[in-house]
């Protein structure tokens, strides 16, 4: 088994077929979007591939060590919007070529005037032990 990220983005892949922002969605498109996304987790928890999946707020903080004794810096560089994650899951499958079918079916989830959104997702496969230096 190999585990997989899935990450979703505000802004910042190729625009998906579907590009209607999701503040511009009706209120029953976004629960239809909400429950897409549970059932598909809840499929996953009866197959024993997912892993977690959480969903992220717009906002957020860059925060930086600034040396002994020193308060961490929390004021720029700022991401671009972007760069901002929207949300993850986590899988653990058999092979990557499962990991590519079940993003596919993710990307399926229903957005405005209920059609898919066929957003892209970035894929990345979890390191699997440390990166070895040989000379």
């Amino acid at each position: 088994m190999a585990k997989y990220l899935l990450l979703k983005h505000y802004r910042g892949a190729p625009a998906p077929k579907n590009d209607v922002p999701m503040d511009r969605w009706a209120p029953e498109e976004v629960t239809a979007h909400i429950r897409f996304m549970q059932d598909f987790a809840e499929s996953l928890k009866e197959t024993g591939e997912f892993v977690d999946a959480q969903a992220l707020a717009p906002e957020g903080t860059f925060v930086r060590y600034d040396g002994e004794g020193r308060p961490p810096v929390t004021d720029g560089p700022f991401a671009e919007t972007k760069d901002l994650v929207a949300g993850w899951m986590i899988i653990d499958v058999d092979s990557y070529e499962r990991a590519v079918e079940l993003t596919g079916g993710l990307s399926a989830a229903p957005g405005a005037g209920g059609e898919p959104v066929h957003e892209w997702i970035e894929l990345r496969p979890f390191l699997e032990a440390p990166p070895t230096v040989t000379e």
